[in-house]
């Protein structure tokens, strides 16, 4: 196999030198290229590129904004390789991570596959928190945190892979964002791809956000999974509903303790809090991580958890037009040439 690699970037100079800085680092021996695509931005990262055109074989192009699922679709198309693995420009990669890929690829072939994150200890503390939300068994983020429990694995367009067959057959990503990795996903399903979670080929998602954009983020995620289930209802899950049913619950918890003082379904929320925090604290060997981690939580089930209801609402019960009620989720492809 022949390896592209494809990273889309929008205003992340900085963030593309760590990933080239850690793709020159592979120790994987057969050649590979990386294709750099930018989505439009400000301050394009075009001479951080060329500091590695001696040490990688690198390509850069520039188009016009159009998100990152056009821009990936983009970067296939220019690609020389037959399997293309894609990055988001946050991320960077330890050293062995295409020798994994090819190896699990030379023992299992599927023509799609994800990969986990995980967190460098030169991260903030906000970001180990933030980590620690999006990949913890006990938050909604489990799959991100490399569960193999699973009947059909969705991989994530941070750290994916897709072959140049499936990506021709599918014509790769569409223009909802986020959801644009799912909704790839079942449509590969459906045309008879395999996908898989190689656990081994994880990436260190470095996230640079703060609390606000966590929120807005998230609140993403939870508005576009009621489309995604409306489109393909036979792939919906209870589970969706977890994070709504979580914080609702609470609202009800508190609202009991108050009205009628009885307390039991709180002290099974503080029962909850209690344990997040020992997990991550553990997890992190930081008092300070596991506080955050209660922080970042919160804001995931409140802002997933009332995404979803009122997308639930509006998409799946009152049957309104995703792209009018939620634009924001909706990028417009461009030709580009």
């Amino acid at each position: 196999m022949y390896f592209s690699i494809i990273i889309p970037v929008y205003n992340r100079p900085d963030e593309i030198n760590e990933l080239l800085e850690s793709l020159g680092l592979q120790d994987y021996k057969s050649p590979f290229e990386v294709v750099i695509v930018e989505d439009g931005s400000n301050f394009d990262c075009k001479n951080v590129v060329e500091k590695y055109s001696d040490k990688l074989n690198i390509s850069y192009f520039f188009k016009q904004n159009s998100g990152p699922g056009d821009s990936r679709n983009y970067g296939m198309k220019k690609a020389k390789g037959d399997y293309f693995i894609i990055f988001d420009s946050d991320c960077i990669i330890p050293s062995d991570y295409l020798s994994e890929v090819d190896l699990a690829l030379k023992n299992n072939f599927t023509d799609c596959f994800g990969g986990p994150d995980k967190a460098l200890d030169s991260f903030s503390d906000v970001q180990k928190a933030i980590n620690f939300s999006m990949t913890s068994f006990m938050t909604t983020g489990g799959l991100r945190g490399g569960s193999e429990k699973i009947d059909k694995f969705q991989p994530r367009s941070f750290n994916m892979g897709i072959s140049k067959k499936a990506f021709e057959a599918s014509k790769g990503f569409g223009n909802i964002h986020p959801g644009e990795d799912p909704d790839l996903s079942i449509r590969l399903w459906k045309m008879n791809f395999e996908t898989q979670l190689i656990s081994s080929a994880y990436v260190y998602h470095k996230r640079r956000i703060d609390w606000n954009k966590f929120y807005h983020q998230v609140s993403k995620f939870g508005k576009a999974r009621p489309i995604l289930n409306s489109w393909y209802p036979e792939y919906s899950k209870a589970t969706f509903f977890f994070p709504t049913l979580f914080i609702v619950g609470f609202f009800f918890a508190l609202a009991f303790a108050l009205l009628f003082n009885f307390f039991f379904p709180l002290m099974l929320y503080a029962f909850y809090i209690l344990l997040l925090f020992f997990t991550a604290t553990y997890c992190n060997k930081s008092v300070k991580i596991g506080s955050l981690s209660i922080v970042a939580t919160c804001i995931q089930f409140y802002g997933y958890g009332f995404g979803f209801l009122k997308s639930f609402l509006l998409i799946q019960l009152l049957n309104k037009y995703p792209e009018k009620e939620f634009p924001e989720l909706f990028f417009k492809t461009i030709e580009n040439d």
